[in-house]
């Protein structure tokens, strides 16, 4: 609990960290509202492919036009002003850059720009969970070797939730599941971004479509940002998903320890050991009371009677048995908290979460039936949902990756509810995401 006082240090001696954001979307944002007022972090400069844009975002998050009145990078590290470009090469390159943080949510992106923020020995964090999911390992691999840090984004869930497993495997628990909640029904996998706003308008208010980007949210409620960001946590703390991924009961967050542990316990879970997302919605549409659905939780097995006893005299969220209990946080501030992986990155040279293996996927399953020669559209369109999966059930199958399910046609006839394979798509085979993932196969498989 020393990084605030670290950060003064570094501040009280002229020499902040340095950092570049590449996209000012809503993650992007929120860090950048709180960035400006903490001690010892400079943001050298962000990449956004809108500047226009970018700029009006920055005066909503409180920055004067006078903090981006600089003209180059070596302007911007000498004034302690912030450099816009358009282009996110010139930024990784840029002279005194220590942290590069990737908040595009592009995959073959987010994989580009983590190998070039390698190269020039940048510490990557990766809010783009996307790339995460699909090749997180390797990234993470190549990261080691060049002696920079990886990490996840603290404030987003998969670093959260990868904290509550390391909290209970520090304290001696054994980790049942970790996971997350959610909004879902089974008819979400269908939505897409035309169908999705009269889902989002009976539970967020909203006016006016135009103020989102619909895809994006569609993801959140089809599914697959469950997926994806259930299989960084689980290449993080090597849990392993259920042999059907991800199964949305519904669950207060005082019935946690009693849904998410295994079936022969009376529960709800394939295996001990995994991850699981619960709704904040009955199956019948009506709201869970007291649901987790902006938090995150683990929940820990008492493997002796007197723990058992602690959990009651404690007040744990036991079960009904007082053998499973569990600890949750009931919301996360995605980019407002941000700066936690900032300074742990470059203060302790030590990420809030980075994949360590490959024991899950997010495979592309269609969401109707389709005929050869369809354009897949990838996460939260038209076509295809992402469904958690085992690294070792995908890889023996041949399964497609959701992040490399976007703008490939389809080689044959498809059904509605097919998870893809290889053979189902013509992709191609020059693309560097495409070669990046395969290796990452090869090294982990």
């Amino acid at each position: 609990m020393n990084l605030a006082r670290m950060l003064g240090q570094r501040a009280e001696i002229g020499r902040p960290v340095r950092v570049g954001l590449i996209g000012g979307g809503k993650f992007g944002s929120m860090y950048l509202t709180q960035a400006r007022l903490t001690k010892g972090v400079h943001v050298l400069g962000i990449a956004d492919l809108n500047p226009a844009r970018l700029r009006e975002t920055l005066k909503r998050a409180g920055w004067s036009e006078e903090q981006t009145d600089t003209s180059s990078f070596a302007a911007a590290f000498q004034s302690g002003r912030t450099f816009i470009t358009e282009t996110a090469d010139d930024l990784i390159a840029a002279d005194g850059l220590d942290v590069l943080i990737d908040a595009t949510g592009d995959p073959a992106a987010g994989i580009r720009h983590c190998l070039k923020a390698i190269e020039h020995g940048r510490h990557i964090v990766m809010v783009n969970v996307e790339a995460d999911a699909l090749a997180g390992p390797l990234l993470a691999k190549r990261a080691e070797a060049a002696g920079v840090v990886y990490s996840m984004a603290w404030g987003d869930q998969p670093a959260l939730i990868s904290e509550h497993v390391d909290w209970a495997r520090t304290c001696g628990f054994k980790v049942v599941c970790a996971g997350k909640g959610t909004r879902y029904l089974p008819r979400y996998h269908g939505l897409t971004p035309d169908t999705v706003w009269s889902t989002l308008q009976g539970y967020l208010g909203l006016k006016d479509p135009n103020q989102i980007n619909l895809k994006m949210f569609n993801s959140f409620l089809d599914g697959t940002k469950s997926g994806i960001e259930m299989t960084a946590v689980c290449n993080a703390t090597g849990l392993v998903p259920q042999d059907d991924g991800l199964a949305f009961p519904p669950a207060s967050r005082f019935e946690l320890s009693s849904v998410c542990k295994p079936t022969e316990n009376g529960g709800t879970l394939s295996r001990t050991g995994t991850t699981e997302v619960t709704s904040s919605l009955y199956r019948d549409g009506t709201d869970v009371p007291h649901h987790l659905a902006m938090g995150t939780y683990v929940v820990i097995e008492a493997e002796t009677d007197y723990a058992r006893q602690c959990f009651n005299e404690y007040h744990m969220l036991e079960d009904e048995t007082g053998q499973f209990a569990a600890l949750y946080r009931p919301t996360h501030m995605i980019g407002m908290e941000l700066g936690v992986s900032v300074a742990s990155v470059a203060l302790r040279k030590e990420p809030t979460g980075s994949a360590i293996g490959f024991h899950s996927d997010v495979v592309a399953t269609t969401k109707k039936a389709m005929k050869a020669g369809d354009m897949l559209d990838g996460e939260g369109g038209f076509t295809v949902w992402g469904k958690q999966c085992p690294a070792s059930a995908s890889l023996a199958a041949g399964y497609l990756p959701l992040g490399l399910a976007s703008y490939v046609s389809l080689t044959r006839d498809v059904a509605e509810g097919q998870m893809l394979t290889w053979g189902d798509v013509r992709l191609d085979m020059s693309d560097p995401a495409y070669l990046f993932r395969r290796e990452m196969e090869q090294v982990f498989g």
